[in-house]
């Protein structure tokens, strides 16, 4: 699990701890309709605080706006790898190069199964790989994760 993982220089102890035990705020981008509904439901099952954005440009301006202080700060990013125009991949390195937001979990849904892809995802950066469709299971260890819990 540890291969190369550079230490965490940011000031908290841990960014997936939640503060005064708020809600997991998530931000789930999926081109498709229904897959998104889906999604948002399965979070907010897990009470977790939910935007939806439908591609990537759009998820990176509310996450952009979210650093300058227009919006509630996001916890995790789960996005689809299959998307027009910009890949969840695309977003993914997007999300890590920015100074402002590389340190938000990042997580990948694809309903191909594609080691290659994979492998990929997680050397950029990626905090897991899900395969669709997504589970209340899938939802529960990646919000059990925000929360630091031992489970």
């Amino acid at each position: 699990m540890g291969s190369g993982c550079a230490a965490h220089s940011s000031s908290s102890s841990s960014k997936w701890v939640m503060e005064n035990g708020d809600e997991p705020h998530v931000l789930a981008v999926d081109d498709n309709i229904i897959d998104r509904k889906l999604v948002e439901k399965l979070l907010k099952n897990s009470s977790c605080k939910v935007t939806t954005a439908e591609n990537g440009p759009r998820a990176l301006e509310f996450l952009y706006g979210t650093f300058n202080g227009t919006g509630s700060k996001v916890n995790m990013v789960i996005t689809d790898y299959c998307m027009p125009g910009m890949t969840g991949y695309e977003l993914l390195k997007k999300i890590k190069e920015s100074s402002a937001t590389k340190e938000v979990p990042v997580v990948i849904m694809s309903s191909e199964n594609i080691p290659t892809r994979i492998n990929k995802c997680l050397e950029e950066g990626a905090q897991m790989f899900i395969l669709k469709p997504l589970k209340q299971s899938d939802v529960k260890k990646l919000t059990c994760q925000l929360m630091n819990c031992k489970g």
